[in-house]
């Protein structure tokens, strides 16, 4: 008998609502069995059984606030109670006899397969990170798998990950369903090594293995309530709804319910009534229903922020309400710098590059850093230092399919415009994919927010700290203006806005700088007298 304890169930979260108990007390539980839902100040948790037992006591009422590292419930190990029974109940001889003989041949079967299948922990994914949502299985139990083939993409709050197969093997287990959240230092899925699995399982074992897989699967699921497989957001969004979730038609695998079909069945749900009225007085019906509706009988969708979006909240709300901003905007004259990389463009495509104007941009940054150091530093957190870095990692803001991210372009300073180019465009295809890794968000030290792309002109960027200074691109327009003649002529103008840590950056240095750099983007050849 043992007390499970609340674990950490998020980065500074102390305490938690407990929502729901999907077990009462004197209740046989599996291993991973869901136990209770809680709710913290971020999102829906479930908390799974640690081992198999019988639940003796449930310390909360749903509603109450648990606390983290306190016991949760009571639960008495069912390998130990049995043992117990059987020592008890020995006067009877007849039903004595046949329990052990019964418990021996499934020891043995599950000792056989905990000595060939081993399980793969989850490993630290990133610095600081504790579990991840497990976004796509790209294996199903029972496949064959090769040494380094994918197997389950996850998703941290900063990127996508993708874990490879340590060796080769046949997948036996997956722990845990799409949606669902898996620990750092956990078991992620299991699987039997091939050079372990052919000598002797792949002949004998196949059939009983599976025969035994549904002989206890389905006994527990009669025992234990049948559940219906659903991650903590969708069961959420039932409650918040007031639905079944029996009532809702799974399309997952193994009928699970998808957040899709809750909202399909939100929508579906008057047709039944209807369904007996002949198709033109029930589309009608329909059609007027919805005209006549009000704005307040209408449900607002839900959607939990979390992953990357919920790491940008964090961070931008950190950025905005600690650090003091300084706005600068200027335009730039890029006419010439166009010219230049049209010249340039056959000869980088030759060599298999693809020349933007980003390379520029980030060489002259780089160029004129060396000149304002304090554009590419950090303070610490007491802001009684200013640290000076030795490289120029800059920084992209890209829109990809996770959210936004930014992955840096490590010593720009000592890379050509082909080798800056290549990095770009590696980079943004792996942050539109979702893929970017973590040594490629690590270390940044100025950052480009490249906003015209998506049609803006003027903005104020907020600082990705502990950087001190971000810049905004805005579009590149055809405009009017005075050659040295005094004669109109029409100019490519672009217009950046800067966003400076103003505790160390004041308006002058900022505007010198600026001064620097627009001076090696309008006049793109100086830069050739500054490289290195």
């Amino acid at each position: 008998m043992s007390d499970f304890i609340l674990p950490d169930i998020g980065e500074g979260i102390v305490e938690c609502e407990l929502v729901k108990w999907l077990v009462s007390e004197g209740d046989v539980i599996e291993e991973d069995q869901p136990v209770a839902e809680v709710m913290t100040d971020k999102a829906l948790v479930e908390i799974p059984a640690p081992y198999k037992g019988r639940v003796t006591r449930l310390y909360y009422k749903e509603g109450d606030i648990a606390k983290v590292h306190a016991p949760l419930f009571e639960l008495v190990d069912e390998s130990e109670s049995s043992g117990q029974a059987s020592v008890a109940s020995s006067p009877e001889p007849a039903e004595a006899k046949p329990a052990p003989e019964a418990e021996k041949q499934p020891a043995s079967g599950i000792e056989s397969d905990d000595n060939a299948t081993e399980d793969f922990i989850l490993p630290d994914i990133g610095e600081g990170i504790v579990e991840c949502e497990v976004v796509e299985w790209r294996v199903a139990e029972g496949d064959e798998i090769e040494e380094d083939q994918p197997v389950v993409d996850v998703m941290t709050d900063k990127a996508m990950v993708e874990i490879t197969a340590p060796k080769a093997g046949r997948v036996t287990k997956l722990y845990h369903q799409q949606q669902a959240m898996a620990k750092v230092h956990a078991p992620l899925f299991a699987f039997i090594p091939r050079d372990r699995e052919e000598p002797e399982e792949a002949k004998t074992k196949p059939e009983p293995a599976a025969q035994l897989s549904t002989a206890t699967a389905s006994p527990v699921a009669a025992a234990s309530r049948q559940r219906i497989p659903a991650s903590p957001a969708v069961r959420r969004l039932v409650r918040e709804h007031e639905l079944n979730l029996s009532d809702i038609q799974g399309s997952g695998k193994d009928g699970r319910v998808l957040k899709a079909d809750v909202l399909a069945h939100i929508e579906e749900g008057p047709k039944p009534a209807q369904n007996q009225a002949p198709a033109d007085d029930a589309q009608t019906a329909t059609t007027r229903s919805a005209r006549r509706a009000p704005a307040a009988d209408q449900e607002a969708r839900v959607e939990p922020i979390r992953g990357i979006k919920a790491a940008m909240a964090k961070s931008m709300v950190k950025s905005a309400t600690t650090i003091p901003h300084f706005i600068y905007s200027e335009d730039i004259d890029v006419t010439d710098l166009l010219k230049l990389r049209e010249q340039l463009k056959p000869e980088a495509e030759a060599r298999g590059s693809r020349l933007t104007l980003m390379p520029f941009f980030m060489k002259a940054m780089a160029l004129a850093v060396q000149e304002f150091p304090v554009l590419n530093s950090q303070l610490n957190d007491d802001v009684t230092e200013i640290h000076y870095l030795p490289q120029c990692n800059i920084g992209m803001a890209v829109d990809g399919k996770a959210g936004l991210t930014v992955p840096n372009i490590k010593g720009v300073e000592s890379l050509s415009l082909l080798g800056i180019a290549d990095e770009v465009a590696r980079l943004t295809e792996a942050a539109r994919s979702g893929r970017v890794s973590q040594e490629d968000l690590k270390g940044g030290t100025i950052t480009i927010s490249n906003i015209g792309a998506l049609g803006g002109t003027y903005t104020a960027p907020i600082i990705n700290a502990p950087e001190v200074a971000i810049v905004a691109l805005g579009r590149t327009q055809k405009l009017p203006r005075f050659d040295a003649n005094g004669q109109v002529v029409e100019r490519a103008i672009m217009t950046v806005s800067w966003a400076g840590d103003h505790r160390i950056i004041d308006g002058g240095t900022i505007a010198r700088f600026c001064n620097r750099w627009k001076g090696y983007l309008e006049s793109p050849q100086t830069m050739l007298l500054h490289m290195g």
